[in-house]
């Protein structure tokens, strides 16, 4: 089984640099004017999951709550740290997550569009064998 997870923004671009740029992830694709939409297939190229984010001249609801949370586990500890200072550079602010757990174990941030994403290493190793 494959997963795509969907969805809209106003600002394809904003969410373009922030997950490429700041996460790490990898433009696997796009398109231009598919019935009026514009998108990026963003992930990691050989997993079977990645995002797919549209934009179009319809604006993004952008229905979600402080509970609505994407969770990455980076694979070393030296990764996770990696990508803090990543944040750090990027003046990426952590905030306080409603769910405690979070807040122990891991770091939480929003993206572009305001929806939260913990970075967290829980599942980390200390390095690669």
């Amino acid at each position: 089984m494959f997963l795509r997870v969907a969805r809209h923004t106003n600002n394809l671009e904003a969410i373009e640099n922030f997950y490429v740029d700041v996460l790490g992830f990898e433009q696997l694709g796009g398109f231009q004017n598919h019935n009026n939409y514009d998108g990026l297939f963003i992930g990691k190229s050989g997993l079977d999951w990645h995002f797919e984010f549209t934009q179009s001249d319809s604006k993004a609801k952008l229905n979600f709550d402080e509970e609505d949370v994407i969770v990455l586990y980076p694979k070393t500890i030296s990764d996770y740290n990696d990508l803090i200072n990543k944040l750090i550079h990027h003046n990426i602010s952590t905030i306080t997550a409603i769910n405690p757990f979070w807040n122990e174990n891991g770091k939480m941030i929003l993206d572009p569009d305001g929806y939260r994403i913990v970075i967290s290493p829980l599942k980390a190793v200390i390095s690669e064998i």
